[in-house]
């Protein structure tokens, strides 16, 4: 009997900021977003420093220059409880969290948190894994 073939796409992001005043509002969350809307289905893993995104924080940054205030940086936070709303799977390795002094009771509500190389198998249930 032929096997049916995974449909969704998983996305890695171990670099999740690319800097805040080159990428506003279209950081990597807006290209996972719009990618989830255009494939159908993309479930994200949050490795290394991308882990940080996964993060419930009630400190948000101010950036000036000169005496312009900058407000339309990423807030990475709301970026993936959007994913989250939209259908997508998060999740980080606790490995991860331990290595940036963070533990499970500050994840956004919805993330999930796998045991080491978890990740990886879980592979083959995607139709393809991309590196963002």
């Amino acid at each position: 009997m032929p096997q049916t073939k995974p449909e969704r796409t998983l996305a890695i992001i171990e670099q999740p900021y690319r800097g805040s005043l080159e990428t506003q509002f279209a950081d990597v969350f807006y290209l996972l977003r719009e990618l989830n809307r255009q494939l159908r289905g993309m479930d994200v893993a949050l490795r290394g420093l991308g882990a940080t995104c996964a993060l419930q924080s009630d400190r948000r940054v101010e950036l000036r220059v000169g005496a312009q205030a900058i407000d339309v940086l990423p807030d990475q936070e709301r970026s993936v409880r959007a994913l989250l709303d939209e259908g997508s799977s998060v999740w980080v390795e606790e490995p991860d969290l331990l290595a940036l002094g963070a533990t499970r009771d500050r994840l956004i509500e919805g993330v999930d948190c796998l045991a080491r190389g978890a990740t990886l198998l879980r592979w083959p249930n995607y139709h393809s894994v991309w590196f963002i």
